[in-house]
């Protein structure tokens, strides 16, 4: 009888969720039953991909980016009282879970409630030191103390100094079982031949993901080549409208995406980690407008720009002739062996 393994992305953008795709993959390679667990945006993903796994919604942590980006930590730190409060109903709804499914095993990414002392429990993140400006010794001591609940700590990300994650995953320091599984990705990097000039990839909370699209949308009207412009909405249907010279799709699931990036001379998009480890799978040039107040996103996006890997600017400065510098950087590219998924699972579950 296969094991039961609950599989719990965060709901903040889609990169928790997409990252998830290769281990849900691996789960059902290996014989295990994964049972997918999360909310909004990343739930409805996650049920496209896998329409045929089960799926559970957990309660929402509901968090939305200020109009104002500076502000946001602000904001975290305003909402702390309430986001404790739904991470104990986090911790109900899991206990209420693993006993009526029978759970062997936890997969958390970033979800700080999901996790059990009675059964191997797992959390994923490329963030031990969490950078919040000023207070960044406070986000880093709590977000490790929560880790500490867990059975071990998935960084996925290469161990030494050619790595994607940067100071984020590479504390000095640091009392937590973890295992650096390399870098994840749904994709596969595939020989296409070339057929748009550029892909935008948004997506993100809200309010900045909508304020990128509109300004982005308006700057490459006069862009001299072919755009393809996802927004990452999550809708029922996916919707294709036709823009001067641009295609723009709510959503692409992976596939059609592979596809789409592989045949994508460039990619502007945010900085997000799992953005990078995708784009660093399929070896492209990219461009990265960071989300502003969002200092891990800030600080990957200077440090990739600093190795003349990938040119990059703040939110407000963007300016449709500065695409031109991607030509003067080497792009995105980690030699890093695969995820050995059946070792991970084995001595875990």
């Amino acid at each position: 009888m296969s094991k039961n393994i609950l599989v719990a992305p965060l709901n903040w953008g889609l990169g928790h969720a997409t990252r998830c795709i290769p281990i849900i993959k691996a789960l059902l390679n290996y014989g295990y039953q994964p049972i997918i667990a999360s909310d909004g945006a990343a739930l409805s993903l996650l049920q496209k991909e896998f329409p045929n796994v089960l799926s559970i919604e957990l309660p929402s942590y509901n968090i939305s980016y200020t109009k104002n980006g500076k502000f946001l930590k602000w904001k975290i730190i305003k909402s702390l009282p309430r986001l404790l409060k739904i991470i104990k109903a986090e911790k109900k709804a899991t206990k209420y879970i693993i006993e009526t499914h029978n759970i062997s095993g936890i997969i958390s990414d970033n979800r700080f409630g999901v996790y059990s002392k009675n059964i191997p429990s797992v959390f994923i993140t490329h963030q031990l030191n969490v950078l919040s400006g000023t207070t960044t010794w406070m986000s880093t001591k709590m977000n490790q103390n929560i880790i500490k609940s867990f059975d071990e700590c998935w960084i996925p990300d290469v161990d030494g100094p050619f790595n994607l994650s940067g100071k984020l995953g590479h504390p000095s320091t640091l009392k937590i079982p973890t295992k650096y599984i390399g870098p994840l990705s749904r994709f596969t990097k595939q020989e296409y031949t070339i057929k748009n000039d550029l892909l935008v990839l948004l997506s993100g909370p809200e309010q900045q993901r909508t304020i990128l699209e509109k300004k982005l949308l308006i700057e490459l009207k006069s862009y001299q080549g072919k755009v393809i412009f996802v927004k990452g909405i999550i809708e029922k249907e996916q919707t294709i409208q036709l823009m001067d010279n641009m295609t723009v799709y709510n959503f692409m699931i992976s596939p059609q995406l592979e596809k789409t990036i592989n045949e994508s001379a460039m990619v502007l998009s945010r900085s997000g980690y799992t953005t990078i480890m995708d784009l660093a799978k399929l070896n492209k040039k990219a461009f990265f407008i960071p989300t502003r107040g969002q200092f891990e996103q800030e600080y990957l996006a200077k440090r990739l720009t600093e190795q003349y890997l990938v040119p990059s600017c703040k939110q407000n400065e963007f300016k449709l002739e500065m695409l031109k510098k991607i030509d003067n950087f080497k792009g995105l590219h980690l030699e890093a062996p695969s995820t050995n998924f059946e070792t991970l699972f084995r001595n875990l579950f």
